[in-house]
């Protein structure tokens, strides 16, 4: 079985603990205003003109988005990376894109992974059925689990899809999965107010569970803008500046009376 991969990071240190290799899969049933990866959004391959410029001259030149790997194609780049991930008490994760998006060739992914020894984690945005959830919980051992926005109207302004379902699924993992990040972008002008911080904070204490470990909080940047013009995309956040670091302070120390571990990024 193979899957369809943008990109494969080595040496990895934001996405799960120690040192991880961060695949990449492609495709996404959200369409966020803010995401920094565009190139994962399309669940086919892409091939983009790169044209550059070095004094007078112009140079051109194809860039293929989305290759597809096979199950022994990943595990021979975790094996060859393996004296670093077991030092570090690493692993690897599953990104995208949405990893779920690629339900199949995941699932198989995790159960190979785990048969031989290596810690996994999905970042995954919650949005696939509960039943793809339950099946693979087993086979990982962190869930890097975004919620974006309570409200769901606004939810689907931003992002295009309910976050009725991904909530539920949320619900769900805190249940029965082993660990849970919970991972909040902070977008300026959509998440980011007294209200909605306030209602966020009062429903992780409400549903929080065990398995609730860590809350990331996940400022917005720009630094994937550029790939907009790439792929011929429009960018939706022209104008949005990043949140202070004052800002993502005080939304930090508000999280933290949640009992849970409180960080800044991944």
């Amino acid at each position: 079985m193979k899957g369809l991969i943008f990109n494969i990071k080595r040496y990895s240190v934001h996405d799960g603990p120690g040192i991880r290799v961060t695949v990449f899969m492609k495709g996404c049933p959200l369409s966020c205003k803010w995401c920094h990866n565009p190139e994962g959004i399309l669940p086919q391959a892409e091939t983009v003109v790169n044209t550059y410029r070095i004094g007078e001259i112009e140079f051109s030149g194809n860039e293929e988005a989305g290759k597809y790997y096979s199950t022994e194609d990943i595990i021979d780049i975790l094996e060859r990376e393996k004296v670093f991930i077991n030092q570090s008490r690493g692993g690897v994760t599953f990104s995208g894109g949405e990893p779920m998006l690629q339900f199949e060739f995941l699932s198989e992914m995790l159960k190979v992974c785990k048969s031989i020894g290596y810690h996994t984690a999905i970042d995954t945005s919650g949005y696939s059925l509960a039943e793809n959830f339950k099946s693979i919980i087993p086979y990982t051992d962190l869930f890097l689990f975004d919620i974006k926005h309570l409200d769901d109207e606004k939810h689907i302004e931003a992002t295009g899809v309910s976050n009725s379902g991904i909530l539920e699924n949320y619900m769900l993992l805190l249940e029965n999965a082993c660990e849970v990040a919970l991972r909040i972008p902070v977008i300026p002008g959509f998440n980011d107010d007294n209200d909605h911080i306030e209602r966020l904070k009062q429903f992780i204490i409400f549903t929080k569970t065990g398995s609730l470990k860590k809350i990331n909080l996940l400022p917005y940047h720009k630094i994937g803008s550029s790939k907009y013009r790439k792929f011929n995309l429009p960018y939706r956040m022209e104008g949005v500046a990043s949140p202070s670091r004052q800002h993502m302070q005080e939304i930090k120390e508000h999280f933290l009376s949640t009992g849970i571990k409180v960080k800044i990024g991944g």
